[in-house]
């Protein structure tokens, strides 16, 4: 079976008068059709600038440096900038952590949704605006028709979310990429928008990639994770195993720090240190100035991804190499 995606040694730089840093250090992962995984890490791992590569939207002066990414078996990072707007907002669609980097506040909803249907398909106006209007009824928005004539801030941010991903539906695409999506939003609002996802992702079979640093988010709605830290993958493999067993330490410190259920009051776990910068990585394991099992070969050589992919998962640590 064709991979629906799959990212292969992926390098990112931003060029930089001090020279180039490095965002994404070699980062691999595959995505089946209708599968849904979670892209999870504090802010500054690479989670966002994975997402961004995938459709090749790296504002200056970031590129990608080497690597491949391949959708549906086609190399679309190597596709010129023409040819790669056929792919990027028709069959993979993305949505921001506000929906108004989306949205038009000077357009209507039904404009803007009759605009990027035009865009992709010859259709007339109104055509279009039965689309729109199936879609937005496909996301549970109350009185279809008369949002189509609201502007963006006569909804409330809940609402404007749902737009967004009925927007994100209208040229059915085979892979949602979701940055933070509910960021934003309370968190009553916040279950609803994710469960929305996953009842959409499961309906249509697209496959949905979540950028995020809850992990406990990700744990209700994706099949497998990867861990992000300091523009490297340093533990994936099936979502059950990683929430219920996880292996790197940067794992286990990330479920510790979840909030527990029961009405207790312990005090939520803490990983001591910060994220480091990119233009100042540690030698060896990235994470080993924060790492309580940092061993001398952690400071000396960055671990590579130890384990079985299909079934127990990856992780990049030491402590798992079998040669130590």
């Amino acid at each position: 079976m064709t991979h629906l995606l799959e990212v292969q040694d992926l390098v990112v730089k931003f060029g930089l008068r001090s020279g180039d840093l490095t965002a994404l250090n070699g980062i691999n992962f595959t995505l089946n059709p209708g599968e849904r995984m979670g892209l999870v890490g504090e802010s500054g791992a690479g989670k966002s600038v994975a997402g961004f590569s995938i459709i090749n939207l790296i504002s200056r002066p970031g590129f990608i440096a080497s690597g491949r990414v391949l959708f549906e078996g086609e190399e679309i990072s190597a596709y010129p900038l023409e040819q790669m707007r056929g792919i990027r907002g028709n069959r993979i669609s993305m949505i921001f952590q506000d929906p108004m980097m989306t949205l038009n506040p000077v357009l209507t909803i039904g404009t803007q949704m009759v605009e990027t249907i035009q865009a992709h398909n010859q259709v007339s106006a109104a055509h279009a605006r039965e689309i729109a209007l199936e879609k937005l009824q496909k996301v549970y928005i109350s009185s279809p028709g008369k949002r189509l004539g609201q502007y963006p801030h006569e909804l409330s941010g809940g609402m404007r979310q749902r737009v967004v991903i009925a927007i994100s539906l209208l040229t059915n695409p085979s892979l949602i990429i979701a940055d933070e999506p509910t960021t934003a939003l309370d968190v009553t609002i916040q279950a609803e928008v994710m469960a929305l996802l996953l009842e959409l992702c499961k309906h249509e079979h697209m496959g949905l990639i979540l950028i995020t640093h809850d992990l406990g988010v990700v744990s209700q709605v994706t099949e497998k994770i990867a861990v992000m830290y300091a523009g490297r993958i340093v533990e994936q493999g099936p979502t059950a195993g990683i929430v219920t067993n996880p292996r790197h330490p940067y794992t286990k410190g990330l479920i510790q720090a979840l909030p527990q259920g029961g009405g207790g009051r312990g005090r939520l776990h803490q990983i001591p240190g910060m994220m480091p910068n990119l233009t100042s990585i540690p030698p060896g394991c990235a994470f080993h100035p924060r790492c309580e099992h940092a061993m001398d070969i952690c400071q000396r050589e960055a671990p590579p991804l130890f384990g079985d992919s299909e079934n127990s998962g990856l992780v990049a640590c030491h402590l798992y190499s079998q040669s130590r």
